[in-house]
């Protein structure tokens, strides 16, 4: 059964106890191609971001990095340019046969909450080997809001995998004679090519720019912020902007995305000499999204950039990143969108679900 598992097989490994938690996992953790992971009861601080490394536990380390340590039972912020390590309720048993990646979910990374899973023994972040045994930790660390949390919640997500299913650039083509996968011309070269929108179909609005000095933002508080509390507006009437040294954006995707049911992928940074930038922290894209079947026409990718060292000046139809397209083991019992409440699909340039539409 090469490929990325689909939610049924997430399922099934739940019911194995390949998948186990302190709480028992709850069927809204299960998505399309991913599982939701949740937040346990304490959080550390710590001094550093670490790696536990060969032959150590996250649990044998922390005493070395640990300043103090914070219950979250009652509700506690997490803040702003602090690292934090919070045990997560999930655990995990894996077959030798299964590896698993972790990303940021959607939400967490329009927030710029840089969220990466680390494992006992581990020497990479967000990356699980084959056959691991054993519990998995969230390393969080807010860049741009103060964030109040609380256990169980999902800031970031599981997928798991069988062999090598990456869709290499001949079947990427043909995939996209088949099933159109972006709405014009597709730029495949080690994926498909995504690029930047700084020409809006109607008016001059491009972006947004997180403010420097915000209120805190509460992880359970859905559409309840003003955005102009915590964002600028970027606008543009060249098809440029000029970002700037440190500073984080929303911004958009010039195409359409189109991800069939049989296909999972993930949006991979472009190479960093095309500037001084990064996009994205939050990098699954799951079976359907996009997909006109469950909703989706039209579906565009947010990208979550930030600038690095210089000013670097963006425009419009510039390569930005690319999306890893993998088959999927089956296809999944329920598409991205279809009756899952699904945040994202048919969206355009779009905040995260805790701000109040614009």
């Amino acid at each position: 059964m090469t490929g990325v598992l689909a939610s049924q097989q997430i399922s099934a490994l739940i019911a194995d106890g390949r998948i186990s938690a302190t709480t028992g996992v709850s069927p809204e953790q299960i998505q399309p191609a991913s599982l939701d992971l949740r937040l346990g009861d304490v959080a550390y601080r710590v001094r550093a971001s670490f790696l536990a490394g060969h032959g150590c536990t996250v649990a044998d380390r922390l005493p070395e990095f640990e300043m103090h340590r914070i219950d979250l039972t009652q509700g506690a912020v997490l803040e702003k340019g602090c690292v934090y390590v919070v045990p997560l309720m999930e655990s995990l048993d894996l077959p030798d046969s299964l590896q698993a990646v972790a990303n940021a979910k959607s939400s967490t990374g329009r927030l710029d909450l840089l969220t990466r899973t680390i494992t006992d023994g581990g020497t990479e972040f967000d990356r699980v080997p084959m056959g691991y045994s054993g519990p998995l930790y969230a390393e969080i660390c807010p860049r741009s809001f103060s964030v109040l949390v609380r256990p169980g919640m999902r800031l970031n997500q599981i997928r798991f995998r069988e062999g090598q299913a990456v869709l290499d650039d001949a079947a990427l083509r043909q995939l996209h004679e088949d099933t159109p996968l972006v709405d014009g011309d597709a730029v495949i070269s080690d994926g498909l090519g995504f690029s930047v929108d700084l020409r809006p179909a109607a008016g001059s609005l491009v972006g947004y720019r997180a403010k420097p000095h915000t209120g805190i933002i509460d992880l359970d508080r859905i559409g309840g912020y003003d955005p102009a509390e915590y964002w600028e507006e970027v606008h543009s009437s060249k098809g440029r902007i000029i970002l700037d040294p440190g500073a984080f954006y929303i911004l958009v995707s010039r195409e359409a995305v189109h991800i069939p049911p049989a296909y999972a992928a993930e949006m991979a940074p472009y190479l960093a000499m095309v500037g001084e930038f990064r996009v994205h922290y939050a990098g699954f894209f799951d079976p359907g999204f996009g997909h006109d079947a469950a909703g989706g026409a039209g579906s565009r990718g947010v990208l979550e950039v930030r600038c690095h060292e210089a000013p670097f000046v963006l425009e419009h139809g510039q390569i930005v990143g690319r999306l890893v397209y993998e088959r999927m083991s089956e296809v999944p019992d329920q598409l991205y969108g279809s009756g899952i409440k699904s945040n994202y699909q048919g969206q355009g340039l779009k905040l995260s679900k805790h701000f109040r539409a614009v």
